[in-house]
């Protein structure tokens, strides 16, 4: 947007000088925290148990002499190794192009236009534009200075905002600014001096925060389940090689069971899978236009029960446009098309005057708009006026005034919420009385109501509004429509169980009209008046059932939110300003305005919403929906695929049979599990149901009684049925133990196969979810049948796994009772479950 002042404005750098100081300067950021190099990331994997495992056994081998077998682990280990590096590289990517799209960004002037660029870009020599709000993105001397105070307290240790003015370069602190410190009034424009490790606080070593926020619940609860299975792997691999010690005297051999037990009981992937989910999670969701700045909200997504949004530009265009102006009898209407009558002329004229010419806001730059439209440009209509002071709005004024110095005097204009502006004018009860018939009027057709008001003053600018002699200019109605895509998103969200509340600092008749339009109930609408009459228990009773609430401050959006949370919700609440900060923060999920957003705002939001859109925050709540049902399928697999690998591992040692599990079958088996768990059920799709279901709770785990206990019973059935195929293999086939071994090998691989489908189909039939395309399961699917068959059949290959060949029929014939043994017992807690509710609804 090319900058509208009446003095010529300065120009900036041009785009090749900034590109060149760019290059010579580095980019505009703090130290921050280096992404790990190959180096590190193979330490960090092989610090982790199941590694240190896998080595051990291979060095166990070598011990004992069996050097082919050792090397055999170490290529093993190696392919593990490189899958999770691979994994871990793409899931440190996902992050760090999340912490690049949610840095700071700036206004700078390149060219003679403003324009916002990342604040990595800003370079010596810009022309930052500061506004209330912004976050100074580098160090600068104040050119222009209006009302402006900035807090330092980063730097200083001072919370009381500085006050700012403009001066010569270099002159005092008070003409300074400073990069990190927040504009908390008025605006400005400084030339940038230092960038990143220049700044004062580049100097001091400040680093950006850290993108993932602190522990989440889910986390935690991840932490706890592998400390438990930790703790008994462990346990159990010491009573093994004390047995095998003690008892046979073979304590290499025992290690080298008690190992591969404790490897087969160890879920190393419950961490990993958490990291990918939310990482990979939040990255999908940067490609819906939701930026994630705290990857562990994504878990509060799904529990969301009420969404707080505002409504000028989250439901509404944020397209303000003057549709109306209102002076005593006359009266203009933009659907006429007809010539602004001349009493009107002032009207417009000096709710322009009571804009700010650089405006940010939507109604001032309607106003603006208008004027010079209809009424003519700035420069014609006050040539010479300079703005003196500015007054902005208030908890107790509701409306903004603008003090200008002209060649023949001084005036001030002022414009705000009616009720406001007729108080500065001192109506009395008959002009109130049309006043008020004239706002119902207008607000009952949608529009947003502001009145005008100018008044003139000798000397020096007042302290207050209410200082002035005003004299009531009259009405402006402002329309900014609906978004068309609104109305179905807000019947999605009633259908999903979730609750939708409109806050808006509009007057009542225009908030109702506007829910009416979109969808949303008005009739027991709340106002920021009664806010502030009611305590907090009265508060929680008064907003049960209300969808509007008008006529709201951002700072009483916090009251909003303790309210809502402290009737049982799991509030989203969006914002945009410096005044909404406390209630994002507080806020389950908070959720920033990316385009209009202030950089507070932002960085006390878990989510940004670059095209400040409700639909995508609608597509988020989806999205938090499926990553927390995928993780939750994930981790009921993880435990139905570990019960038969355990089991198998233990089971010989109980009864003195020689081993049926070599760390190579294990290492095997984790190389599906790795996959299924951190790839195939990431990608898997949204179930078509999960926005027609009610949200979960708050506090629901991730592994409930029901869901853990079908697992285990999915993984003994399939461990039932292993021990069956290698027992009849020898006694009833007659088979060697190498060959029965590879029979029930081949039993379990397909049967954790099978676990995936029942898993990804929990809440559907196996042939829906087979219609769902996942390309990731494709490929699981392929290479672990074609490695298995190479396992079964070349007999080099075979080798490795310590098979025989077994009769080809008699193998795939047994081989497929593993996956017909998971589908018997997932018919049978379907059947169970539908005579369940068949039973619930019967008792009704």
């Amino acid at each position: 947007m090319t900058i509208p002042q009446a003095t010529e404005p300065p120009s900036g750098l041009d785009d090749a000088e900034a590109a060149r100081r760019l290059a010579a300067d580095g980019p505009n950021i703090l130290a921050r925290e280096q992404q790990r190099g190959l180096p590190a990331l193979v330490g960090d994997v092989l610090r982790e148990p199941m590694f240190l495992l896998l080595l051990t056994c291979s060095a166990i081998y070598f011990v004992l002499g069996d050097l082919h077998e050792g090397l055999i682990l170490l290529g093993c280990v190696a392919l593990v190794l490189t899958i999770t590096i691979v994994q871990t590289h793409r899931t440190e990517r996902a992050v760090a192009a999340l912490r690049d799209m949610t840095s700071p960004r700036a206004l700078v002037v390149r060219g003679g236009v403003a324009r916002r660029i990342a604040g990595a870009e800003v370079v010596r020599g810009d022309l930052a534009l500061l506004h209330e709000g912004d976050r100074v993105p580098a160090d600068g001397d104040l050119l222009e200075a209006t009302s402006l105070a900035i807090d330092e307290s980063l730097l200083s240790g001072e919370s009381v905002p500085v006050d700012k003015r403009a001066g010569p370069e270099g002159r005092g602190a008070d003409t300074q600014v400073f990069a990190g410190s927040l504009v908390v009034k008025g605006h400005g424009m400084a030339r940038i001096r230092a960038t990143g490790a220049r700044s004062e606080i580049g100097k001091i070593g400040a680093s950006l925060a850290d993108l993932s926020g602190g522990t989440s619940r889910v986390q935690q609860e991840i932490g706890r389940l592998v400390r438990i299975f930790g703790v008994l792997g462990g346990l159990c691999c010491a009573l093994v090689v004390l047995f095998y010690g003690l008892a046979r005297g073979e304590w290499l051999s025992g290690l080298l069971a008690g190992i591969t037990l404790a490897m087969s009981l160890l879920p190393e992937e419950f961490p990993l899978v958490l990291t990918v989910f939310l990482a990979l999670g939040a990255w999908r969701m940067s490609q819906r236009n939701v930026l994630t700045r705290r990857i562990p909200a994504l878990e509060s997504l799904g529990a969301a029960t009420a969404l707080c949004v505002d409504k000028t530009g989250t439901l509404t265009v944020n397209r303000m446009t003057l549709i109306e102006l209102r002076a005593g009898e006359q009266v203009w209407q933009a659907e006429r098309d007809q010539p602004l009558p001349g009493l009107l002329r002032p009207l417009a004229e000096y709710a322009a005057l009571a804009s700010q010419r650089e405006a940010i806001d939507p109604m001032d730059a309607a106003c603006r708009r208008f004027c010079h439209e209809r009424v003519g440009d700035d420069e014609r209509l006050h040539p010479g006026w300079q703005l003196e002071r500015e007054y902005p709005l208030t908890p107790a004024l509701l409306a903004v005034a603008q003090a200008w110095r002209t060649p023949d005097g001084a005036v001030v204009a002022a414009k705000g919420a009616p009720e406001a502006i007729a108080a500065l004018c001192r109506l009395d009860e008959a002009a109130r009385a049309a006043m008020n018939a004239a706002v119902t009027a207008m607000t009952a057709t949608g529009q947003r109501v502001l009145a005008v008001a100018r008044a003139d003053y000798d000397g020096e600018p007042r302290t207050s509004p209410a200082d002035y002699a005003f004299t009531w200019l009259g009405l402006l109605g402002l329309h900014d429509p609906p978004r068309a895509e609104v109305p179905a998103a807000l019947a999605r969200c009633r259908e999903a169980g979730l609750r939708v509340i409109m806050i808006t600092g509009d007057a009542p008749g225009t908030a109702q009209a506007i829910a009416a339009k979109v969808g949303l109930s008005g009739q027991r609408i709340a106002t920021g008046r009664e806010l502030d009459e009611l305590d907090d228990a009265a508060l929680i009773a008064r907003l049960h059932g209300v969808e509007v609430c008008a006529r709201v401050l951002p700072a009483q959006k916090l009251r909003i939110v303790r309210a809502l949370q402290a009737a049982g919700e799991t509030v989203a609440m969006t914002g945009d300003g410096v005044n909404d900060a406390p209630a994002l923060k507080a806020a389950q999920i908070g959720v920033a305005m990316g385009g209009r957003g202030t950089d507070v705002a932002r960085e006390a939001a878990a989510l940004v919403l670059t095209r400040d859109d409700f639909t995508d925050l609608v597509a988020a709540v989806a999205e938090g929906r499926r990553i927390f049902a995928n993780l939750r399928k994930a981790l009921g697999f993880i435990v139905a695929v570990h019960v038969p690998i355990a089991g198998l591992a233990l089971v010989p040692l109980l009864f003195g049979l020689p081993m049926v599990f070599h760390p190579v079958h294990v290492v095997f088996l984790e190389l599906i599990i790795d996959p299924s768990c951190s790839v195939v059920f990431e990608a898997e799709p949204a179930e078509p149901d999960a926005m027609r279901r009610p949200p979960r709770p708050a506090d629901a785990p991730l592994l409930d009684r029901r869901m853990l206990l079908a697992s285990l019973a999915q993984g003994a059935a399939v461990f039932a049925v292993c021990l069956a195929v290698l027992y009849l293999g020898q006694v009833r086939l007659g088979l060697s133990l190498p060959a029965a071994q590879g029979m029930m090998f081949a039993t379990l691989v397909l049967a954790n196969l099978g676990l995936i489908f029942t898993h990804r189909a929990q809440t559907s039939s196996w042939l829906a979810s087979l219609r769902n395309p996942n390309r990731a399961l494709r490929w699981v699917m392929v290479g672990t049948l074609v490695v298995l068959a190479a396992a079964l059949t070349i007999p080099g290959v075979r080798a490795l796994f310590h098979f025989e060949p077994p009769p080809r029929a008699s193998m795939f014939a047994w081989a497929l009772v593993g996956p017909l043994c998971v589908l018997l017992v997932e018919a049978v807690r379907r059947l169970r479950a539908t005579q369940t509710v068949i039973l619930g609804g019967a008792k009704q």
